[in-house]
């Protein structure tokens, strides 16, 4: 079992920045492929970015293409999102999810991850 912790969201403008991070509770997530989800109560949750258990492998919603950039730490213990250029079409609970069954892959639905964070709000006014 994996449980996973996301910090970082908040109140932001536009045009600003955030970094979300998202830990396993001590564990490494070198054995998981990784991702960024995001939803808000109009929509269904929805892909933001991914990355390959070994990092050899990422992806973006065009949404967020060149704004946002998902990386890990060396050791692996924590994921980030950093999130530049923020628009208030961005403002949505965001999750981190692992994935445990084909982490060499980025899967992009979210029925293909196998852990979830419960979320962080991140709200950017306008």
């Amino acid at each position: 079992q994996v449980q996973l912790v996301e910090s970082g969201g908040g109140l932001v403008q536009a045009g600003g920045s955030l970094r979300l991070s998202c830990t396993a509770s001590g564990r490494t997530l070198r054995m998981y492929g990784m991702a960024w989800f995001r939803q808000t109560p109009r929509k269904e949750r929805e892909f933001v970015a991914g990355v390959s258990w070994n990092g050899g492998n990422s992806y973006y919603a065009d949404a967020v293409k060149g704004r946002f950039t998902i990386s890990a730490d060396n050791a692996k213990t924590t994921l980030y999102l950093q999130m530049n250029s923020l628009k208030p079409e961005d403002t949505a609970v965001y999750y981190c999810a692992a994935d445990s069954q084909v982490p060499w892959k980025v899967a992009t639905t979210p029925r293909e991850y196998d852990y979830w964070g419960q979320g962080t709000q991140v709200t950017v006014s306008s």
